[in-house]
């Protein structure tokens, strides 16, 4: 393997949103070794750069679901929005349905309501979290207002009216799935737009050629490297085009069923340090055959 590829979610973050000691020790080892390092995530740059930034890891990103692509020091080398006619599709499916949604855009990330943008990450962080107090739930909730610099703005007409707007990626969120499932066969469809999820009670909407899989496809091909050398870990169905197209598959042992059954290789939860231990067991591989 000559790269590896790392979701961040439920992936190389814990819990706490944080790289552990051992998954950033890790991530350097192989590094020392020659192998290239990228993050692959659905956040925006500056919210996924920062746990890379605190664990002193220096890398490309790929951001926005394969949308946007960083090379080291927030060079952007691609970029692949939506078709703004799409995007209101999406809108009025969403808000026809009650779901919270966000906009990733050129200009920022636009919501329309910051009471409901807590309530319904106070309902994300309590389904995953159900030890936290309440107390520490809001706060995580305000917490992420911070790491996502959301804009609230009081109609989604005025994201439109911004000049040369460009819309990389829009998330939905709704406790209902039979609400999600009614928006996702919408588009099922749909050859200008591809739905994927981080998780239950998301749904998250990108141009098809904004996709993990062909964006880290594209990259490694800059850097000399065939996608049979690649190595890829994430836990979610928005990891799945790049779990399938890496030479090497790792699913988290906290990953969805579906995303456990197309990958060759399970490794230990994220906040077990499995990305260490995907890396470690790929290393001790690559030693052996050279033996």
């Amino acid at each position: 393997m000559k790269l590896i590829a790392s979701d961040l979610d439920g992936t190389l973050l814990d819990e706490q949103g944080e790289i552990s000691a051992e998954n950033a020790e890790a991530i350097k080892k192989a590094m020392d070794l020659g192998v290239k390092f990228v993050v692959a995530t659905g956040r925006s740059y500056g919210a996924a750069n920062k746990p890379l930034q605190n664990a002193e890891i220096n890398c490309p990103f790929i951001c926005l679901n394969g949308a946007r692509t960083y090379e080291v020091g927030n060079k952007l080398i691609r970029s692949v929005g939506l078709d703004l006619e799409v995007a209101k599709d999406i809108q009025r499916s969403c808000q026809a349905t009650d779901m919270y949604i966000e906009f990733f855009t050129n200009h920022g990330i636009y919501s329309t309501s910051r009471e409901y943008f807590v309530e319904v990450m106070v309902d994300v962080m309590q389904s995953a979290n159900p030890n936290l107090s309440e107390a520490e739930i809001r706060e995580g909730a305000k917490n992420r207002l911070q790491e996502e610099s959301v804009t609230f703005i009081e109609n989604y007409n005025e994201i439109y009216a911004l000049e040369n707007l460009e819309i990389y990626k829009i998330l939905g969120f709704s406790m209902k799935k039979d609400k999600l499932i009614n928006v996702r066969n919408q588009f099922k469809d749909n050859d200008r737009v591809v739905v994927t999820s981080s998780g239950e009670i998301n749904l998250e909407f990108n141009h098809p050629n904004a996709q993990k899989g062909i964006a880290l496809e594209g990259l490694a091909a800059s850097m000399g490297i065939q996608m049979k050398d690649v190595m890829a870990i994430g836990d979610n169905f928005n990891d799945s085009s790049m779990l399938k197209m890496a030479g090497r598959g790792v699913a988290m042992g906290n990953a969805e069923k579906e995303i456990k059954e197309m990958c060759d290789y399970t490794t230990k939860a994220n906040g077990e340090h499995g990305v260490a231990a995907a890396i470690e067991e790929m290393l001790e591989e690559i030693a052996e055959k050279r033996v």
